[in-house]
C-alpha cells in the first residue's frame, strides 16, 4: 500500500513540510516499512525506530489513538460504503466536518 499507493499520491502534492506519524503497532514497524517511510520523510517520521520515537501516552498525540481514529472510522462507514471512490468520498467530508473547538475538548479531556 505503501509503495503503490501512498507514497505516489504525495507524489501528486507539495509535501515538503509534511510529518508522516504511526504508532508504535509492531506491524507498522518491520525494517523495510521504517526505511521507505526514511527514505520519504526523512527527520519528519514520529515511530518506533524512526527518527522521531513514538512517545507512548503522549498527551499531545494520544487522542489521535484514543479519540479521532475511532471517531472518524465510525462517521466514515456509517452508510457502509461499497466503491473505493465512496469511502474517498466519505473520508474527506468526515474530515472537512472537523471543527477546531471538537478537537480542542478532545484534548481538554
Amino acid at each position: 500500500m505503501i509503495t503503490n499507493f501512498f507514497i505516489p499520491e504525495l507524489n501528486n502534492h507539495d509535501v515538503q513540510e509534511l510529518w508522516f506519524q504511526q504508532d508504535g503497532a509492531t506491524c507498522h514497524t518491520a525494517r523495510a516499512t521504517i526505511d521507505l517511510l526514511k527514505d520519504t520523510f526523512g527527520d519528519r517520521l514520529i515511530s518506533r525506530f524512526g527518527p522521531v520515537n513514538w512517545p507512548p501516552r503522549s498527551c499531545d498525540l494520544t487522542p489521535l489513538d484514543y479519540f479521532l481514529w475511532g471517531y472518524l472510522k465510525s462517521l466514515v462507514y456509517a452508510d457502509k460504503p461499497l466503491t473505493l471512490d465512496h469511502l474517498e468520498d466519505n473520508i474527506r467530508r468526515v474530515i472537512a466536518d472537523i471543527r477546531p473547538q471538537m478537537l480542542e475538548k478532545v484534548i481538554e479531556n
